[in-house]
């Protein structure tokens, strides 16, 4: 899930967890891409496009679960990265644009692939063979809490507030909330909930890296994302052939999982994105990720027959409210 922050130098993606993110462009594509919004507008409104997306990233992580009952979780992620790529170069075949060029531009992107796509695709994958797809969903929501704990000491135009540190607080207590702490955690996998929460702890990471070293870099968001995904499968197909054994079927059901993961969940999910950053800003498009763990959670159980306790829910809210409060802005100052 990814949300370009544009205008704005740099691409950051709310924690939907089927999330990549790439640097934004130059002011040309800035205004092809606005031209680009401005056309939709009058295809689908920005509020039933907003639902859609929601409902694609909530449903990814059923998606995954599925996959891991017939593929490798590396072969999942690697399905997911694959499809995505070949969705986004599609997108640029159509519109005749090209993929970033330089060694360095690429360089850079390998990092950005390693961080936003190889590494928490395949954690979530691995902890959807042991945890429910609803809890994967939740840990994907603590993304802004990590982030804004990186961002004290790693990004220091990014002050911490009082407000922000309550919601890191509050955050936390949400987590312990949704894992039952008063019990022990018991009836929790540990190994698998520390995978999908070091898979959110990925996304910040990435995020500030492609900050720091591809804002401003030539090129599309779309040609920039595509050549991060190109790089992803890759790294995934090296990893799976080193790894894994090649599948010895390809069951229906799973195999659609992983085909509409990487087509619609990170292809097309990506370009609807990129469209609703431009036309309502990225406060407003970010603010699907607070819907995520809730389409993930009602997936879960109702498709899947994940069983529900009321602490999870209530943890999710509070995990929710206090994401929301790491993400508030002060507002200007007015003049004394």
């Amino acid at each position: 899930m990814s949300a370009p922050a544009a205008p704005r130098p740099t691409t950051e993606p709310p924690s939907g967890a089927p999330a990549t993110a790439t640097a934004t462009t130059n002011a040309t594509a800035t205004s092809a891409a606005t031209a680009t919004a401005t056309r939709r507008r009058g295809l689908l409104d920005w509020r039933v496009r907003f639902a859609i997306l929601s409902v694609v990233w909530g449903f990814s992580f059923l998606l995954i679960k599925v996959g891991t009952e017939a593929y490798a979780p590396f072969q999942v992620a690697l399905g997911r990265v694959l499809f995505g790529a070949l969705a986004l170069l599609a997108v640029l075949l159509v519109r005749r644009e090209r993929l970033p060029r330089g060694l360095r531009t690429w360089g850079h992107l390998t990092v950005a692939a390693l961080l936003l796509n190889t590494a928490p695709f395949s954690l979530f994958a691995y902890a959807e063979l042991t945890i429910p797809s609803s809890l994967a969903g939740i840990c994907n929501a603590t993304s802004p809490l990590w982030g804004m704990a990186l961002s004290l000491i790693a990004l220091s135009e990014d002050r911490p507030t009082r407000r922000r540190f309550a919601g890191l607080g509050l955050g936390f207590l949400g987590v312990l909330t949704v894992l039952g702490a008063w019990h022990g955690f018991s009836g929790v996998d540990a190994k698998g909930t520390a995978f999908a929460l070091l898979a959110s702890l990925c996304y910040p990471i990435g995020w500030i890296y492609v900050r720091r070293t591809l804002a401003g870099t030539p090129g599309s968001p779309v040609a920039l994302t595509g050549g991060q995904l190109m790089v992803s499968t890759l790294q995934l197909t090296l990893v799976s052939a080193l790894f894994t054994s090649a599948p010895a079927s390809f069951p229906l059901w799973p195999t659609l999982s992983v085909i509409a993961l990487g087509a619609l969940g990170t292809g097309m999910a990506l370009q609807m994105q990129y469209g609703l950053v431009t036309e309502v800003g990225p406060t407003t498009a970010q603010m699907v990720t607070y819907f995520i763990p809730v389409i993930a959670t009602t997936a879960g159980v109702l498709v899947l027959g994940e069983q529900l306790h009321w602490n999870t829910p209530v943890g999710a809210a509070i995990v929710l409210a206090g994401a929301a409060l790491t993400q508030t802005r002060p507002g200007p100052r007015k003049p004394a």
